[in-house]
């Protein structure tokens, strides 16, 4: 079976691919019997394999079957198991989840246009957001400039969203690329590199590409989303740009720059100069209302954890005001109240003791309550949990939960327990 090679001009089928081993009956019987294998047994069982299955087969068998295991985290058992990945595509790939939130925006948007919109994926990878981008109903152009992972891509979009347009996969430089060429998008989504050979790329400018030529881009063709680490200044977003930080299950993911020229600014789908929180799986929003910072009071009976896309998207006084809470400390993104209030914003304890900061006591305090599960949590504090957890030599059959934090501006220890 031969995977058409996608280039610049388009398909050119006559050369081989590197995924045509694993596509023949001989590699996706290889790939099915390793579905569930042990990688600290690869050693014997390549070498079992070996005997009757080419070297070369064996070894890419083998690799692939490692990063679909990877992938189940990602994409889940059913996709993870269809798709075939680099190892880069594996780290850098958007899981199922937030790729198919940040198509349902897309549809939001309203693109306009007869027939399928079409969006282009710029630096698509393996094709997480294709895939999501395809499923929700729109034609898809995905650019990579490794030629490798357009192969995958060109196999992952069409075998997880057969239902689609058939996706059009260039190979080539996103920065050589010309946006306007036919089929034109209506829409752009952008997710540049942000590692590079020594780690995380910090500086937006040293994306590939850098931040500031992926804005251009998506302001020439009108419409378009930007994939950014979560960690962005807030000063660098455009303010034609509405600003989305999207957390899952409780972990903070990624940021989207939003930007939709064609559409109608504050009542519109996507608000220029807004931020935005976005908590998955659940699809539920904060939205900035420009609130002043909240006043700092004194620890009441609940301490509330704002989720980490509420932080990051400065949201702490929207979640404060919906729970009439202060911060315990002007610089420390813990609101305390006295009532205890529902919230999807922000996770509720109740606090039994504050404690100057000191390890004896709290050592102390926690064998006399027979506290043998500890969960540390700190902000502002520059002790380390696991170390915390090894000083207190922890006995007994009760949990408790203690943040190690400032309380207006003096170390502090709050000991307590999940609310509700």
């Amino acid at each position: 079976m031969t995977v058409p090679r996608l280039a610049h001009n388009g398909p050119v089928t006559d050369s081989p691919s590197p995924l045509a081993p694993l596509l023949s009956d001989e590699g996706q019987a290889l790939l099915a019997a390793l579905r569930d294998h042990d990688p600290a047994q690869e050693l014997a069982l390549a070498t079992r394999l070996r005997r009757d299955h080419p070297a070369e087969l064996v070894s890419s068998a083998l690799a692939q079957a490692r990063l679909r295991q990877r992938a189940v985290a990602k994409f889940g058992e059913r996709d993870a198991y269809r798709m075939y990945f680099t190892p880069h595509g594996v780290e850098q790939a958007t899981r199922t989840s937030v790729a198919a939130h940040r198509a349902g925006r897309f549809r939001d948007i309203g693109l306009p246009g007869a027939g399928p919109a079409r969006i282009t994926d710029l630096c698509c990878g393996v094709g997480g957001d294709a895939i999501e981008l395809a499923r929700a109903g729109f034609a898809v152009t995905a650019v990579d400039r490794d030629p490798a992972t357009c192969e995958i891509a060109a196999h992952n979009i069409p075998e997880l969203a057969p239902d689609a347009p058939p996706p059009t996969v260039v190979c080539t430089d996103v920065m050589t690329y010309d946006l306007l060429a036919a089929p034109a998008p209506d829409a752009l989504f952008i997710d540049p590199a942000r590692r590079g050979g020594r780690g995380r790329i910090f500086d937006p400018e040293a994306y590939s590409p850098p931040l500031s030529w992926a804005i251009e881009a998506v302001r020439t063709v009108g419409t378009g989303g930007i994939k950014i680490a979560p960690g962005i200044p807030h000063e660098l977003v455009p303010d034609d740009f509405e600003a989305e930080w999207i957390s899952d299950g409780g972990d903070v993911k990624e940021a989207v720059l939003w930007h939709d020229a064609n559409g109608a600014g504050d009542a519109g789908p996507v608000t220029p100069g807004a931020r935005r929180a976005t908590l998955l799986p659940a699809g539920i929003t904060l939205t900035g209302r420009g609130l002043p910072n909240p006043r700092v009071r004194k620890v009441g009976r609940y301490l509330y954890e704002p989720d980490g896309a509420v932080i990051r998207a400065h949201l702490v006084a929207e979640a404060a005001d919906e729970l009439d809470g202060g911060l315990i400390d002007e610089t420390i993104a813990y609101i305390t109240a006295d009532e205890l209030r529902p919230t999807p914003y922000a996770t509720a304890y109740e606090i039994t003791d504050e404690l100057p900061f000191n390890l004896k006591r709290l050592k102390a305090l926690l064998r006399e309550r027979e506290v043998g599960i500890l969960t540390v949590k700190k902000r502002g504090s520059p002790v380390e949990p696991e170390e915390l957890r090894r000083k207190m030599k922890l006995q007994g059959r009760n949990s408790a939960t203690v943040f190690l934090t400032r309380v207006a501006g003096a170390p502090t220890m709050l000991l307590g327990r999940p609310a509700g």
